[in-house]
């Protein structure tokens, strides 16, 4: 059912007269125009978002995967109203109950998966607890401020997340970025050497890794002193603006015994892959290794509130290490957030949601093998639990085809796909290495019927990009 209606929009400016102010009054910096027009919604439930004329729009991307659990979810919604009228705002030199449990609930869950006592620390969002975990390596390894992270990474965009973030095009305007990382060739299955399986191939990521530590000429390593010029290593489980990638199960293993074998830290953003994603509460379960920093965000408080953190072993992060105004924002551990980020913890535990996820992304993923049957230029369809990707390419099912996707993104937005009679929109996600993969990212409590729909509105679009 719509949540917008002529009772809801009426008031509000025409479309053409808000989109007119806005390239008026609004700096385009802090938003991404890929449409054309940009797109204006005003309304959202569950799965959908909606328009000022009330047309449903199946997204399939749940705002870059911050709304897990559905747009306007009831039970989250009213924690959040509850908070309002009970202590909606604390100062952060101030405590309050809900900081607490929730740093507690989520430590806890850290100790009895990865057997390290640790701390949790908050602040506003993703880039910001990037920005807090790069002290806190920094802090910890005596001021090292090198940091090595991978090719298709993508950890933010303020100052330290994009000298950790591979794409020079964030760093370009800015000036000279002398600390950036040492940039590592993350494993693409889909596009690996020919020859090798993907275990193999695994391998072989992880032994290219581990010859920058065979002698002190290949730069990272001085054997003399036994240590590394480099403080940690910065990883995406999947790799998220880089495609939705999923690397061999093998991999991750290699590369976390050779960095405990040259003192090196694993610090892995769970920001996008966070929360029962991938069918796991942390992607980096699924790899069997065990994590020295963990960064969180989005998905914490269903996108409702701004607020994000990090988990870290108790040695790294405790107060005679990383004492009191290490970091600090005005916001941080606000109570909205956290109690928002407790009943979040609650409600996953509370549901199977391991089961759930991985079956609904196992029968997602079935529909999308039948339409790269159907489609030539679907190249490759891959994903873990509900972090799916397809891979655009020409009709030899290898070459990437940005300018398909474009249109598939551009007919989407236009709200006139056709389902069972009813008018309606599909909105995408666009990422990987060559602006060719469609990242699916829908709510974990997407129906099988939603999948379906999305699966037939899916062909319509590449249909139509096709003939276009």
């Amino acid at each position: 059912m719509s949540k917008s209606s002529d009772q809801t929009t009426n008031h509000l400016p025409s479309d053409e007269q808000l989109l007119a102010d806005e390239a008026q009054y609004c700096s385009y910096g802090d938003t991404v125009h890929y449409a054309t027009p940009a797109k204006i919604f005003t309304g959202c439930d569950g799965s959908y978002m909606y328009d000022r004329h009330g047309t449903s729009y199946l997204d399939l991307q749940m705002w870059y995967s911050a709304c897990n659990f559905g747009y306007a979810n009831k039970r989250l919604d009213e924690v959040l109203k509850k908070q309002i009228d009970t202590l909606p705002q604390c100062a952060s030199q101030y405590l309050h109950p809900t900081k607490i449990e929730l740093a507690k609930t989520i430590a806890q869950d850290m100790e009895r998966k990865f057997g390290h006592k640790g701390r949790v620390h908050f602040n506003v969002g993703g880039s910001q607890c990037i920005e807090d975990s790069l002290k806190l390596i920094r802090n910890a390894s005596n001021g090292k401020s090198l940091m090595f992270a991978f090719e298709g990474g993508y950890h933010g965009r303020t100052l330290g997340a994009s000298s950790i973030t591979s794409s020079y095009r964030y760093r370009r305007r800015y000036g000279h970025f002398g600390e950036r990382a040492m940039f590592i060739p993350f494993p693409y299955p889909f596009r690996r050497p020919k020859g090798m399986t993907p275990e193999e191939y695994g391998e072989h990521c992880v032994a290219q890794f581990a010859r920058l530590f065979e002698t002190e000429y290949n730069g990272v390593w001085d054997p003399k002193a036994n240590q590394s010029e480099y403080a940690a290593f910065y990883v995406e489980p999947l790799q998220g603006t880089g495609g939705y990638v999923v690397p061999p199960r093998n991999f991750f293993k290699g590369l976390k015994k050779v960095l405990d074998q040259y003192g090196i830290l694993m610090v892995v953003d769970e920001i996008q892959m966070g929360f029962y994603r991938t069918g796991k509460l942390w992607s980096i379960e699924h790899f069997g290794v065990t994590p020295d920093v963990v960064v969180f965000a989005k998905a914490l408080t269903n996108g409702l509130n701004p607020l994000g953190g990090m988990w870290a072993r108790e040695e790294l992060i405790n107060p005679q290490v990383f004492p009191v105004g290490s970091t600090h924002s005005t916001f941080a551990s606000n109570p909205l957030g956290t109690a928002l980020g407790l009943e979040v913890m609650k409600m996953t535990q509370e549901t199977d949601y391991e089961t759930m996820v991985m079956e609904k992304g196992a029968y997602f993923l079935d529909g999308l093998r039948e339409l790269e049957k159907k489609h030539k230029e679907i190249g490759e369809v891959d994903g873990l639990g509900l972090a799916l990707r397809a891979e655009i390419c020409t009709e030899d099912g290898f070459t990437p085809n940005k300018p398909l996707l474009d249109k598939m993104f551009d007919i989407g937005l236009l709200g006139d796909l056709d389902y069972k009679g009813q008018k309606m929109g599909l909105i995408l996600d666009v990422g990987g290495y060559y602006k060719n993969v469609i990242t699916f990212a829908p709510s974990l409590h997407i129906s099988k019927g939603e999948i379906d729909q999305a699966i037939e509105l899916l062909d319509q679009l590449i249909t139509r990009a096709k003939k276009a």
